[in-house]
């Protein structure tokens, strides 16, 4: 039963790690490479979360999550926890060095899988377990860090993933069911929790976003036995159970009969059936995430409020928090001087969204007159927007209305084939890379010096020029078929193209954490999408005319754009999609018109927004699916159309993925062993397809003989003349020693084959 003088009224579900300048992935490469030790990585993590937690407090945050720091990600450390390491990094003893060679390998050691986390950009590491794994708990870093917020007088609530979750986010490696393996981890987080309410915590967060998924009624009898069972210790915290990222559905009434304490719903992706289905539970704290966490607008308090009251009305004890954790957003505006002021006040990242929840909670506890000059001012910048012109161009959509099914239509594959072979005359297992080459120091010391001024446009493009030189240069000298560009002019795959569009922003220091080290600047997309000019001709042709070989123009498609991006929340994401993919489209047309053969236009985030209920998603893959062959049917059916997929679990959406019918698709497949083209195979994928066999996530430089043998696997699924051979990703990230010397294996290893 609920205390009620053991409840709160304002948090948020997570925090951001990286640090506001991205001090966390400085210090943690510079260990990488040596230039800093494990105390000073250490010393530069305390710092940070001190920073951090200190300024939560501040900001008038009643319950504050701690223990959502990370190194590297929160299921791995989850698997640290727990003592589930894969054994193949048990041998390693410095305790720092096992936790990142599970996450990014080493010379020796093969990495954990990554995929998406839910329907984000955040990538997780995919525990590996099976029926005979050992678990054994190890929770020195949560009692750490609750030990570290209580010193600093915050009101420290420890937040771990939860046992469902983790077993439905882990990979079995034998085959088992791993929910049956529930019984073996309950014991370990009854002593977990035990601790934690030793050490002085009053409240935990478990969180467990997989109950917004759809679960069986075995699973959610599983899910009944666990909290009931955790709820009738004696020694331990009031227990919250967060989910985030949908409607926790059949599972609210599920939770809501356990003893647990609070249950954490999403309201902003949820709808209103949480809603109405938390106004029944009056026995427990509902922590309500009405301001998303997942996107960069500010909140109408005109919506949230209603929502909120309605709950306290009923008799719930509500407190008021963000969707989900603030991970997903940039952490500051203050940084953001260069934005229009007129977008900025529509905006709010995380600090923003800390004095959100804060004026929100005091208005439903307080009353609106407590908080009225906040709330004019929101209500001010709501409407502000909604009256802004650039929301509706009508110009693009009366163009898209015009379009018909024509507008979306090529020949059948195999007439396109030998089109593009007589124009092509490409080699058996032809040779390629995904698009991007290492950014040296000289693509970043150019880029720097132009943001400062220090050299002008014409200078800059000279040396992208030079860099694009060298890089076919390398390329033609290594041997591959089909060569790329490197595309050292882009900042990003998705911003570079956002900076040239109307309708979108650009953000100065608007990180947020993709996976480990690596971080993006997602776009803001606030009005109607419209290209005023080509953005990529000079640059693909420039290349072109360096090299008889082929050269892919290199596009990202209109999902990916869509997913990596802050897109408006005003209209469905799916008319948002088509005017992208009526930008590319007209790229396309001009690459080729301009003599490029082959266009690349990637979706790697094509399995990212596939929404996390099955009832919703042929509706989502129909308007992707869509989206890209609106951007890619304006060619002629002599132009090769590739484009590329990555760490998702891709069987949910292999159909939408034959859909696309893009000549060659290539795809993530190196740590999943090749395993997606059984699916592939099995929904009757008749297109090219090149299966990652080069991991570029991983430091290792893969042998001709582990290349080889990744081959003889993929050749016992798709025949010769369809397979391509390119690693699984961009270049972008690794260095440019690694790449010489993994691409000469790959084109060493399709050449024996050949």
């Amino acid at each position: 039963m609920l205390n009620p003088d053991n409840t709160f009224t304002a948090t948020v579900l997570g925090l951001p790690r990286i640090g506001p300048n991205r001090e966390l992935k400085r210090a943690t490469e510079a260990y990488w490479a040596g230039r800093l030790d494990a105390a000073g990585l250490h010393e530069v993590a305390r710092e940070l979360r001190t920073a951090q937690l200190t300024q939560v407090r501040d900001a008038g945050l009643d319950s504050v999550p701690v223990g959502t720091f990370s190194y590297y990600d929160q299921v791995l450390d989850t698997a640290v926890l727990l003592g589930a390491l894969p054994e193949r990094v048990l041998g390693i003893s410095d305790e720092l060095d096992r936790y990142f060679a599970a996450a990014r390998g080493n010379a020796e050691v093969a990495p954990l899988e990554m995929t998406k986390w839910f329907d984000t950009n955040y990538h997780y590491l995919v525990p590996e377990l099976s029926a005979e794994t050992e678990f054994s708990l190890h929770p020195e870093k949560p009692l750490a860090e609750l030990e570290e917020a209580l010193a600093l007088g915050v009101p420290a609530r420890p937040v771990i993933v939860g046992p469902i979750t983790f077993l439905e986010l882990a990979k079995s490696v034998d085959g088992s069911n791993l929910l049956d393996r529930l019984p073996d981890l309950l014991p370990l987080y009854e002593q977990l929790l035990g601790l934690l309410a030793a050490a002085g915590a009053k409240w935990v967060q478990i969180d467990e976003p997989s109950l917004v998924t759809d679960l069986s009624e075995t699973e959610l009898a599983v899910v009944h036995t666990a909290y009931r069972r955790l709820a009738e210790l004696s020694a331990r915290p009031a227990i919250l159970v967060a989910s985030y990222f949908g409607r926790l559905g059949a599972a609210l009434p599920v939770l809501a009969e356990t003893g647990i304490e609070g249950i954490a719903v999403d309201l902003v992706a949820g709808g209103d059936a949480d809603v109405v289905a938390a106004r029944s539970i009056t026995d427990k704290l509902i922590v309500a995430g009405v301001v998303d966490g997942h996107n960069i607008w500010r909140v109408d308090p005109d919506h949230a409020l209603p929502r909120l009251t309605d709950l306290r009305n009923a008799g719930v004890t509500v407190a008021v928090s963000s969707s989900c954790s603030l991970l997903h957003v940039p952490y500051s505006l203050k940084p953001e001087t260069d934005l229009e002021p007129r977008l900025r006040s529509w905006l709010a990242f995380g600090n923003e969204k800390l004095a959100e929840i804060v004026l929100l909670a005091t208005a439903l506890h307080r009353g609106e007159e407590a908080v009225a000059g906040g709330l004019d001012i929101a209500r001010t910048a709501v409407l502000d927007r909604k009256a802004d012109r650039r929301l509706h161009v009508q110009a693009v959509r009366d163009r898209l209305a015009g379009l018909d099914a024509d507008a979306i239509r090529r020949a059948p594959a195999d007439e396109r084939r030998v089109l593009q072979q007589e124009r092509l005359h490409l080699p058996l297992l032809p040779t390629t890379t995904i698009g991007s080459y290492p950014q040296t120091g000289r693509i970043r010391v150019a880029r720097a010096e132009l943001r400062k001024g220090g050299i002008d446009r014409a200078e800059y493009d000279a040396r992208m020029r030079a860099e694009i030189a060298e890089v076919v240069a390398l390329q033609e000298e290594i041997g591959l078929d089909v060569l790329v560009h490197g595309e050292p002019e882009r900042n990003d795959m998705v911003q570079y193209f956002a900076e040239q569009l109307d309708g979108f922003a650009a953000t100065a220091n608007g990180w947020v954490q993709s996976y480990g080290t690596r971080c993006v600047r997602p776009p803001i997309v606030y009005g109607d999408v419209v290209r005023p000019a080509v953005m990529t001709v000079e640059w693909i042709t420039y290349a072109q005319s360096l090299t008889a070989k082929p050269v892919k123009g290199m596009l990202t498609g209109p999902v990916t754009i869509l997913a990596w991006s802050f897109i408006r929340d005003d209209q469905p994401p799916a008319d948002t999609a088509r005017q992208i993919a009526l930008a590319i489209r007209d790229e396309t047309v001009d690459l080729e018109a301009a003599g490029i053969g082959i266009i690349q236009v990637d979706e790697p985030a094509l399995r990212e927004l596939l929404p996390l209920r099955k009832a919703d998603q042929a509706a989502y893959l129909e308007w992707a699916v869509d989206a890209f062959r609106l951007s890619t049917s304006g060619v002629a059916d002599a132009t090769q159309i590739h484009t590329h997929l990555c760490y998702s679990e891709f069987g949910e959406v292999i159909g939408a993925i034959a859909g696309l019918d893009a000549d060659v698709t290539s795809i993530e497949a190196a740590r999943s062993h090749m395993e997606v083209l059984d699916d592939l195979n099995a929904a009757g994928f008749d297109l090219g397809v090149g299966p990652g066999v080069y991991d570029i996530h991983s430091p290792r430089v893969p042998g001709t003989e582990e290349i080889e043998n990744s081959l003889a696997l993929a050749l016992k699924a798709v025949p010769a003349e369809r397979l391509w051979v390119n690693p699984d990703c961009g270049l972008k990230t690794r260095r440019t020693d690694e790449v010489t010397a993994s691409l000469r294996n790959l084109v060493a290893a399709a050449r024996s084959l050949r």
